[in-house]
């Protein structure tokens, strides 16, 4: 019988056997090639790594995103756009990717009387 790690293979085929008991005295049975195989409990492997330990090119890059706050995505722009409430030339506007990637964003309009528009282009 063979142990890699927690994984135990037949010493005739190399078939992977059951999980072990872990008693030293039982045999495991090979499916395939009906040979018994003494049970040994299997060692346990732990091992540990520290971020650095595998570079990455996103992780190098984390410090470069730039974490917009709620106040900051409140921004909006000034367009010419008659309001269909009060009759005003101009609204407020903003735009939101709400469908998939290869279609058009959606675009929300926004009167100083509290009118809303919305427009997918």
């Amino acid at each position: 019988m063979s142990v890699i790690g927690s994984l135990i293979f037949c010493t005739d085929c190399g078939n992977l056997l059951r999980e072990s008991t872990g008693d030293a005295n039982a045999t495991l049975h090979c499916m395939v090639c009906g040979a018994r195989n003494k049970d040994t409990v299997p060692d346990t492997i732990v091992s540990e790594s520290k971020p650095s330990a595998f570079p990455s090119a996103l992780r190098a890059r984390r410090s470069a995103v730039q974490t917009l706050s709620a106040e900051d995505r409140k921004t909006e722009a000034l367009i010419d756009k008659v309001c269909e409430k009060c009759g005003r030339k101009q609204m407020f506007f903003t735009t939101v990717q709400l469908r998939s990637a290869d279609e058009g964003s959606t675009v929300f309009f926004r009167c100083v009387c509290g009118h809303k528009e919305t427009t997918n282009n």
